[in-house]
């Protein structure tokens, strides 16, 4: 008497939701905000491998079946039927339409490059399991065989995903940054602390100068912006009026600016209260932007979290961000004001009203490594700013769109 086999299409259909929870919850999906079908790649081979061995001993051969039977540990021979390639084919075939459709739904967007990445990913853990499935050995050597097959594939997946994640470094001119945020020289206890501790560059610093070539800078009159570069100001302390006229007519003459400038701090403190080694509690470059025709509003009170903001198609995470009340018809506004892109004279200016833009907690993934696992665009989306002829990242995140996109 044979065993009744148990309809493809649930096995399926199991399968799928199997993948779908694991991404969601497990692999980042549910925690980053995101519907990248890529996360599922690391666990198809925990899916695809043991659904495999249970189906290749579960239905008892069939007379004109195309698949040999294959002698499981009890000597009698079965059949594969999750196991078989058309099987797999349907499975994955389910779970790519599955994966668009959260996509659109979530994201309102069709991420064919993981699509494909994810197919291709399938079909091969599907013919690495079918081997697996087939292979004429006992139960312990197949069982060692397949947590070893699940264990590489999840850790080459991962190191895959971060490879095709990261963005290249940029070549080109050098970015002229200056900034009164503690990213260089940011160990305590005075100069002997410093020196035997080393520069200690802060995470943010580390990531930008990976991006591309950068002049971290403390005076603009002897450090004028490299021609061709880009000009960044991250939160700099009190400019002389000198700096200010240097700014302006940079910008003007051509040349490209990214521009911190906070209403309101929240970047730790480091030091007592009063000390300047401490970041600027709010921007002092009012004189500045008032020359551009732009208000930067108040902090807002009250605001406990991190605020979600796409802008341009990159997700930035900013916290307690002032809005620019007032700016020229030239200016096009982005994140409810927060921040905006102004044509002056013949250059243009970024100008973000969140200095904690760049604090490390707010956009660094963990591990550090896992460039896939990021929950914002921040650094890839400033790194574009700085060097717009940089080269792309082979996949983007498919960020779910926000409840509230910033005030838009």
């Amino acid at each position: 008497m044979t065993a009744r086999r148990r309809p493809a299409v649930l096995d399926a259909a199991v399968a799928v939701s199997a993948l779908l929870a694991l991404a969601w919850f497990t692999g980042g999906q549910a925690a980053l905000g995101r519907i990248d079908p890529a996360l599922a790649l690391p666990w198809l081979a925990l899916v695809w491998v043991p659904l495999a061995l249970v189906q290749n001993h579960r239905v008892p051969a069939k007379a004109g079946t195309h698949h040999p039977p294959v002698p499981n540990s009890t000597g009698r021979r079965w059949a594969p039927t999750f196991a078989g390639e058309h099987g797999f084919f349907h499975t994955m075939i389910l779970l790519l339409l599955a994966q668009a459709i959260l996509a659109l739904m979530l994201a309102g967007q069709m991420p064919w490059a993981q699509l494909a990445l994810v197919g291709v990913g399938a079909a091969l853990a599907a013919w690495l399991a079918t081997r697996l499935a087939r292979w004429r050995a006992g139960r312990a050597m197949r069982g060692i065989a397949a947590l070893l097959l699940i264990g590489a594939w999840f850790g080459g997946s991962h190191l895959l995903l971060a490879t095709l994640y990261r963005t290249p470094p940029a070549a080109g001119a050098p970015v002229t940054m200056l900034t009164g945020l503690p990213l260089r020289w940011s160990a305590d206890g005075g100069m002997a602390a410093m020196i035997a501790e080393g520069a200690n560059d802060d995470p943010a610093l580390r990531r930008i100068e990976a991006a591309g070539p950068v002049r971290l800078i403390d005076s603009l009159i002897d450090h004028p912006p490299a021609p061709g570069g880009t000009l960044f100001l991250a939160h700099p302390r009190a400019l002389a009026p000198r700096e200010l006229v240097a700014v302006d007519a940079f910008v003007r003459g051509g040349g490209r600016a990214v521009i911190l400038a906070d209403a309101l701090s929240g970047w730790p403190a480091r030091h007592p209260l009063g000390d300047p080694r401490n970041p600027p509690v709010t921007s002092l470059l009012t004189p500045l932007l008032d020359h551009w025709g732009v208000t930067l509003g108040a902090a807002p009170t009250g605001e406990g979290r991190p605020l979600a903001a796409d802008v341009e198609g990159a997700r930035l995470r900013l916290f307690s961000a002032g809005r620019f009340e007032r700016f020229p018809a030239a200016c096009r506004a982005h994140a409810g004001g927060r921040i905006v892109h102004c044509r002056i004279g013949g250059g243009e200016a970024w100008l973000i009203g969140d200095a904690d833009l760049l604090f490390a907690p707010l956009w660094q993934p963990a591990p550090g490594w896992a460039a896939h696992l990021r929950r914002a665009d921040t650094m890839e989306w400033l790194a574009a700013r700085l060097w717009p002829a940089a080269p792309r990242a082979i996949l983007r995140p498919i960020w779910i769109r926000a409840i509230e996109q910033a005030g838009e």
